[in-house]
């Protein structure tokens, strides 16, 4: 502890004596301090011990005296050192009874103690604590340390827990509890995950101060680079002292080393998992299995899913939003509902224009949290994730998934809007469930999933939906309506001079299968008048209606052209 105004009563080669303030004696020393001027204040900080001979005081004036005393205690001085047979044989009695009124206590210090004496015992007992501070600093780390290699993370936190006589808590990217200590902490680290999110949309490395009515929080940025990689928090009762600073400042360099290294380690395990990905696609599940080990070889023992995400381009995002305008995707909503720290990664990836990496960072998470094997693999412009079939990183694809439609908003205009000159918005494939030996057909299911996500404008895409689903809304591709615009552009300029309604003939005879009976009492004509019609539509377009895939083009450009007219 610093030294007090009782350490220095009890210091036994000063012989102080308290005249006044007994009761506040416990109160800690910053600094001894003689000075003679009748309002020293400004000079002041706080915390001093002043020492006076009442120079160019009126000690003996009580209205002077309280004046004086009440400024020295409004101004934080600690107490009041008066030297004795100087220039007063005793310490006056107006002087003794401001202090005893304000509470202030007053020393007498002898006439054989110099204030000099008093100054280098301060400094002595302010020198010995820093001392003690950094040494227990020194010795904290080296108990860190020493837990961070044993233990990991987990043994770190329970140390510096104990260091500080608190708890300590480690988050992970997404903002999410990764491991707190004591046990008991879990549930108070989880009260200040907002705010640890609210930390990490700042620029590494930051700090933050949570006040709260059990204690104080404060939390710390992990990471060497512009974008957290993970948050310490640490609560203590009252504000942390000397050695415990030490303390904290040596677990957030140890974490962040512990982070970094992580990053490497994430490098080789991503070339060996691109490696597996590989001879997956390739037909060689044995090798894979051989290459994976460890690693991911309890990926490739149960079904799993491929996931395939890409950003599509600016042009895509608008095919998307003419299609919402048309009500075409209308209920495609992704299923599941987002975190705050999804929706938060989510925001900082826009941020950052990498949803890629905002993704990884999901899914990692949640697959560390639950204990799950993951395999993600830059692949070209896109980003393969191999995930456990029903696990968590399946989920958080989805939540993530979620969050990128909540945020586009509903309206075909905040889809135009979410995109400018070259940039995108991510969308995602996934595949059925697979087995190694069928992975390279999982993987074309998710690239088919993608496909249709990219054209639907969804954000994800299973592709157990496509067989559910129907084929109009594909009808919405610009490609499409064009060719639909060229086949029928004659029919139209027909029924444009009034000559017969070629168009709305044909839409009846397709709909009804041929049958003319049918579709004649549809249109309210003879079945000779639709037989003819049918003739003409035959000759303007210079193709036959008994060809099957005729009648194919023409219904499917009918539907492409009516979708567009709706």
């Amino acid at each position: 502890m610093p030294p007090t105004l009782a350490s220095l009563v009890h210091h036994s080669a000063l012989k102080l004596t308290v005249r006044a303030g007994e009761e506040r004696l416990d109160a800690p020393v910053r600094w001894a301090h003689a000075s003679e001027l009748a309002d020293p204040v400004p000079y002041m900080e706080g915390g001093e011990l002043l020492l006076i001979t009442a120079l160019k005081l009126d000690a003996e004036d009580p209205d002077a005296m309280r004046r004086y005393v009440k400024r020295l205690a409004g101004a934080g001085v600690v107490g009041l050192g008066f030297a004795v047979g100087v220039h007063y044989p005793d310490i006056p009695k107006a002087l003794l009874d401001a202090a005893t009124d304000a509470g202030l206590p007053l020393i007498e210090v002898p006439r054989r103690t110099p204030f000099l004496a008093i100054s280098k015992a301060v400094s002595a007992a302010i020198a010995a604590e820093q001392y003690r501070a950094v040494t227990a600093g020194f010795a904290a780390q080296r108990e860190l340390t020493k837990q961070a290699l044993s233990d990991g993370p987990e043994g770190l936190l329970l140390a510096l827990a104990g260091q500080v006589d608190g708890w300590a808590a480690l988050y992970d990217a997404s903002g999410a509890v990764v491991a707190a200590a004591p046990e008991w902490a879990n549930r108070r680290a989880a009260r200040v995950t907002a705010d640890v999110e609210r930390l990490r949309e700042r620029p590494a490395p930051a700090s933050s101060v949570v006040a709260g009515a059990e204690d104080r929080v404060e939390l710390h940025s992990l990471g060497t680079g512009r974008r957290p990689r993970a948050a310490l928090a640490v609560g203590t009762a009252s504000t942390l002292g000397t050695a415990e600073r030490y303390a904290v400042h040596s677990a957030i360099a140890l974490l962040t080393l512990t982070t970094e290294r992580s990053r490497s380690l994430h490098a080789a395990e991503q070339r060996i998992g691109a490696a597996v990905l590989r001879m997956l696609l390739a037909g060689e599940p044995d090798h894979a299995r051989t290459v994976a080990g460890e690693l991911y070889g309890g990926l490739l023992d149960a079904p799993f899913r491929l996931v395939v995400a890409q950003v599509a381009s600016a042009s895509a995002a608008r095919v998307r939003a003419g299609a919402e305008e048309n009500g075409e995707g209308a209920g495609d909503a992704v299923p599941g509902t987002a975190s705050a720290a999804v929706l938060a990664a989510v925001a900082d990836a826009s941020g950052n224009g990498d949803p890629l990496a905002g993704l990884v960072d999901v899914v990692e998470a949640a697959a560390a949290r639950s204990g799950e094997a993951l395999l993600v693999v830059p692949y070209g412009e896109r980003l393969v994730l191999l995930v456990v079939d029903g696990g968590a990183g399946v989920r958080a694809c989805a939540e993530y998934a979620a969050a990128l439609e909540a945020g586009r908003g509903t309206a075909g205009r905040d889809a135009t809007a979410a995109v400018s000159g070259e940039e995108g918005e991510l969308v995602m494939g996934l595949s059925a469930p697979a087995g190694p030996i069928a992975a390279a057909t999982a993987y074309k299911q998710a690239e088919q999933a993608l496909s249709v996500a990219r054209r639907r404008g969804r954000a994800l895409v299973e592709h157990e939906e496509l067989a559910a689903g129907s084929v109009l809304p594909l009808l919405a591709d610009d490609a499409v309506r064009a060719f639909a615009d060229g086949l029928l552009r004659a029919l139209h300029e027909h029924d444009a001079t009034g000559r017969g309604d070629l168009v709305a003939s044909l839409r009846a005879w397709l709909s009804r299968h041929g049958q003319w009976d049918a579709a004649a009492a549809d249109l309210g004509v003879h079945r000779h008048t639709l037989r003819y019609r049918m003739r003409r539509v035959e000759e303007i377009l210079g193709r036959s209606l008994d060809d099957p895939d005729v009648r194919m083009e023409l219904w499917l450009s009918l539907k492409a052209t009516s979708t567009n007219s709706d």
